[in-house]
């Protein structure tokens, strides 16, 4: 294989030289990698033998997984770092020596260093920049070496999960000697009139100029050409200017694109040529009514979204990033903000195909915001080289419609970093996200401006927007009618009623009396979990308030990482704030946004319709989000009355309360007194039946087909069983890759990318694969062991297996079960499955799935009273009701000799911190979600030594505030006692360290804050 690509990659070379006068070669594949660290690496000549052998994007932390303990923490949901090495070789050819040979990084994470053929070229810090290297002067003929190193040995790095590795697209870029210099060209549009346009197209070259002509050529969306100018090379970096007629405008709805083609000529030969999409529109912005564009009155109803943000980790490929891009375009959305830092160009071209405005965000912190991150490892003297990248870069991009510096970070540095971007790009204006907003252009407030104290009392002089808001937590296929607030109603808040006087769900993914605080109950999906406003308010507040030009939701997708913050820590490894899971799946909020932002009719109906441990009977919330004038809901044929969507934030929904019967809830919707679409729920019974769906998601540019294959448990009359938890397994055949397995449950432990199975969650689970190069045929097999986990309904099991082609020709398979209920091995003593059987309380069913004779899946499934989902009742939360907020030690930042250990009895959580008699320090992280005010905190702690206190110094947010004594409390095993303080909370993120004194420490269990 990898002899194979070399001699392709040769005669790629040789071609290019006879036929083109520019090469951008595919660099993404047969790489080799180690997880290991030597030196040696860099060389131009190692044995690689033992090298896994992969395609980039690749993302090592991914593919490692969720561990105790992982480097990140919980802000990168206990993934690892480490120092990893990729190699590959190559072939040159002699008459290829005298070109200009560049290879293009468009992400590496972090503090990458590159070498060609042992030749280190340099190395660069930040993990979000795109970078490239002129290796021209160390190739050679024949075989060239090239070597990465990449340091994420210092973590936490960022303060949310995080790639390692390669993880985007590598290319090479072969010129002329005299070529452009990359990131020159800019094209702007300093007039847009009614039937005419200006554009103004500048270029910087490298090289000799003598007897060379530059050509710029301007093409409509169509392809023809428009206006082309030929002048002699006077200068190397030519202006030229053109009129166009009739431009048609860049928008959302509209994404209209025009190309440029520039050109450096010897006589008619081309030396370099480029070809530069760009779009025309006109951006305002207005402090008394918001945004405009294209001359109308525009309300941004965006999304942030982390590069991470979805199934795959930091390891997109294009088709897969286009279709998580087309998902949040399909809710509504017109707007989307990178964050807190620029992405892969791959995700500009997207946008700019379908849409989607950017805010283009180039840092988190202009310092230290997470433990190591490139605030703290590089900013200082690295932000004018990325800045100069990330502006030079991406301004061409008719999706991009302003800059934003930084999140949630303030610094003197603020008016420098304004200067330097606008000498780069003076076509558009600056914000950032509540970072030095009295130094930006625009004033971008993060969550504070969720408050009805806020929305009602602000005035401004300049500009406004949300740049993060409403932050509203939803688990998909989660319900609770009353309201849940993260840490407690805050003064000042919008109203948001329960919906009805007492709970009636009760089930959890974790037994309250096993939760580690208040935070570990998943999220209701009525749209009553929030941290500050619903999201319904809060469309409402920025729809009505002509000052408010929009905001960009936290998030559009749930996320790995920040699983302490806001759910508590382990087993929760992910943040759900998205609209949609991390699995892609559509939550019930996808479609409250789709009511309100998109004008094809559509209809969804919360929650569905089994409940079978629910009193008949039961008054149930019924709503239906449609952007239909009325919607009329039935059951069981019945009709229970129409109702209209309204305007006014609680009524944006239809609502009816139901009293709870099985059978089958419709629901109707109306336009002009004609139906135009409806929805329905049936009861299910147990899971008998496995659905699986293949989306095909086409190969562009470099990249190869995906493949999202969708699972889900049925019973007997095709109906999704809501609660199906169990789990399906794969085994996947031919030409494709896995890249990850995801049901979107955050705290489902099983390893995305190494196990062969994934349970289902609320009924749905996915797997997600990644064609390979030159691929032929793929198939998978695919099966369950189905039935109520906890027997309540019914204790009758069924297993479905089914082989399924993905692409390429099919064989003629057969496929054979066996099983067992009685612990013995299904190969050598099972039963052939013929149909359901029935099990007891506590039942291991193991099966083997045979295809062609051959074991292709092992599989089992436990089934019994305790087992799945937690099933309380209404005082099964009682012991949290007016708790405040605890963090275990052991989750927090643990530096120099503090370790967590399990050593001691009655500890909360999942252990303490210790110190052993040496020095170190534990730093935890609380998130204030309302304004700064004062807090009382306490430290549980234990420890047996006379005469001993051990002092320990207390910083917030890396200022001083008191030092501990901590006295003796009577043991070493069971004994703990709390030492308090009241301390200042900023609004946002804040730090909280205990450090020794020369003196170790006690044993520390947790903090909690009242």
């Amino acid at each position: 294989m990898k002899k194979h690509f070399i001699i392709i990659l040769s005669l790629m070379f040789l071609s290019l030289e006879l036929f083109s006068q520019r090469a951008e070669i595919n660099f993404n594949n047969n790489w080799q990698f180690i997880l290991d660290d030597n030196q040696s690496f860099s060389k131009e000549n190692v044995n690689d033998f033992n090298w896994q052998t992969l395609n980039v994007p690749h993302d090592w932390s991914f593919e490692k997984g969720v561990r105790k303990g992982g480097d990140q923490g919980q802000g990168g949901g206990y993934h690892d770092g480490g120092i990893g090495w990729y190699r590959k070789t190559f072939e040159v050819k002699k008459q290829n020596l005298s070109k200009v040979t560049y290879i293009n990084f468009d992400g590496v994470y972090m503090n990458s260093e590159v070498w060609i053929n042992g030749n280190h070229l340099g190395k660069r810090p930040y993990g979000y920049i795109s970078f490239r290297y002129d290796i021209s002067k160390y190739l050679k003929q024949g075989k060239n070496t090239i070597a990465i190193r990449v340091d994420n040995s210092l973590e936490p790095s960022a303060r949310w999960y995080h790639p390692c590795g390669i993880y985007a697209p590598v290319k090479l870029i072969v010129v002329n000697p005299t070529h452009f210099i990359p990131n020159s060209i800019f094209i702007k549009t300093p007039s847009i009139k009614e039937g005419k346009a200006t554009v103004s197209i500048d270029a910087e070259i490298n090289g000799d100029l003598k007897n060379l002509k530059y050509e710029v050529k301007l093409f409509s969306p169509e392809g023809k050409e428009l206006v082309n100018t030929c002048k002699k090379l006077k200068v190397a970096n030519p202006t030229y200017q053109f009129e166009i007629e009739n431009p048609r405008l860049w928008s959302p709805e509209s994404p209209t694109l025009y190309k440029a083609v520039t050109q450096i000529l010897d006589g008619k030969r081309v030396i370099d040529e480029l070809e530069t999409i760009f779009g025309f529109k006109t951006v305002d912005w207005k402090t008394e009514t918001g945004f405009w564009l294209n001359g109308e009155n525009v309300k941004l109803k965006g999304v942030c979204e982390h590069w991470e943000g979805g199934p795959v980790g930091g390891a997109w490929t294009k088709p897969l990033l286009r279709w998580k891009l087309q998902s949040l375009k399909d809710m509504g959305i017109n707007a989307i903000r990178p964050s807190h830092n620029p992405t892969p160009p791959m995700f500009y071209d997207i946008c700019d195909q379908i849409g989607l405005l950017v805010m283009d965000e180039i840092f988190d912190g202009w310092h230290k915001k997470a433990p190591q991150d490139y605030g703290k490892q590089a900013f200082d003297e690295w932000w004018q080289r990325d800045v100069k990248e990330w502006i030079t870069r991406d301004r061409n991009h008719p999706s991009i419609f302003v800059w934003s510096l930084g999140n949630e970070t303030h610094d003197d540095i603020a008016p420098d970093l304004v200067k330097f971007g606008k000498n780069l790009d003076p076509t558009r204006l600056f914000t950032s996200g509540a970072g030095n907003p009295e130094d930006m252009d625009i004033e971008g407030v993060n969550g504070g401006s969720e408050t009805k104290a806020f929305i009602e009392s602000k005035t401004f002089d300049k500009p406004f927007i949300s740049t993060e808001a409403p932050h509203t937590w939803q688990t998909r296929g989660y319900y609770r009618t009353q309201t849940w607030w993260r840490d407690n109603e805050l003064p000042g808040t919008y109203e948001l009623p329960n919906l009805t006087d007492k709970e009636v769900f009760f089930y959890e993914g974790i037994n309250p009396k096993n939760w580690r605080n208040r935070k570990q109950s998943f999220n209701s999906s009525y749209d009553n979990a929030t941290v500050r406003v619903s999201a319904r308010k809060y469309w409402e507040v920025m729809r009505d308030n002509p000052w408010h030009s929009g905001h960009f939701r936290w998030t559009g997708f749930d996320y790995y990482g920040e699983a302490g913050l806001a759910h508590g820590g382990l087993p929760f490894n992910l943040f759900m704030g998205g609209a949609l899971d991390v699995a892609g799946f559509k939550k019930d909020l996808f479609y409250f946004y789709q009511s309100q932002w998109t004008n094809e009719t559509m209809i969804h109906m919360l929650p569905h319709w089994t409940h079978p441990r629910m009193e008949k009977g039961t008054v149930i919330p019924v709503w239906v989000y449609s952007n239909a004038e009325e919607v009329e809901l039935f059951l069981n044929g019945k009709s229970l009355g129409k109702d209209k969507p309204g305007s006014v934030w609680n009524e944006m929904q239809c609502e009816w309360m139901v009293p709870y019967q099985d059978g089958k809830l419709e629901a109707v919707a109306y336009i002009d007194g004609k139906e135009v679409k409806r929805t329905s729920f049936s009861t299910s019974k147990q899971p008998s039946k496995l659905k699986t769906s293949i989306q095909k998601l086409d190969a562009e540019d470099s990249f190869t087909t995906s493949y999202i294959i969708t699972s889900e448990a049925l019973d007997e009359k095709d109906n999704l069983y809501p609660y199906g938890e169990n789990k399906v397994y794969y085994n996947i055949q031919g030409d494709v890759k896995k890249i990850s397995m995801e049901n979107g449950n955050p705290i489902d432990p099983t390893s995305r990318t190494k196990s062969d199975y994934r349970a289902l969650f609320f009924g749905k689970s996915r797997l997600f694969l990644r064609a390979l190069p030159n691929a032929e045929k793929a198939s998978i097999t695919t099966a369950s062991i189905l039935g109520d986990k906890a027997l309540y309904i019914t204790n009758k099991i069924t297993i479905d297996a089914k082989q399924i082609q993905i692409f390429g020709t099919s064989n003629s398979d057969d496929l054979e079960i066996r099983y067992t209920t009685n612990g013995e091995n299904p190969e050598t003593n099972g039963k052939v499955y013929k149909g359901a059987f029935q099990v007891t309380d506590g039942t291991t069913v193991k099966a083997v799935v045979k295809l062609n004779g051959k074991v292709v899946l092992n599989m089992e499934e436990t089934f019994g009273k305790n087992k799945g989902l937690f099933w309380g009742d209404e005082h099964s939360k009682d012991m949290w009701i007016g708790r405040g907020i605890n963090i275990a030690a052991e989750e927090g930042i643990l530096t120099g000799e503090a370790k967590a250990s399990e050593d001691a009895h009655h500890f909360k959580g999942s252990g303490f911190v210790k110190f052993d008699g040496k020095e170190g320090a534990v730093t935890f992280y609380k998130e204030n979600d309302g304004a700064g005010k004062e807090y009382a905190i306490r430290f549980r702690y234990m420890h047996n030594d006379a005469g001993k206190t051990y002092p320990m110094k207390l910083f917030v947010n890396d200022i001083y505030i008191k030092t501990f004594k901590f006295v003796p409390t009577g043991g070493w095993v069971q004994n703990w006692k709390f030492v308090n303080a009241k301390v200042y909370f900023k609004s946002g993120a804040n730090s909280i360290k205990l450090e020794t004194t020369g003196e170790s420490g006690p044993y520390i269990d947790e903090l909690f804050i009242d």
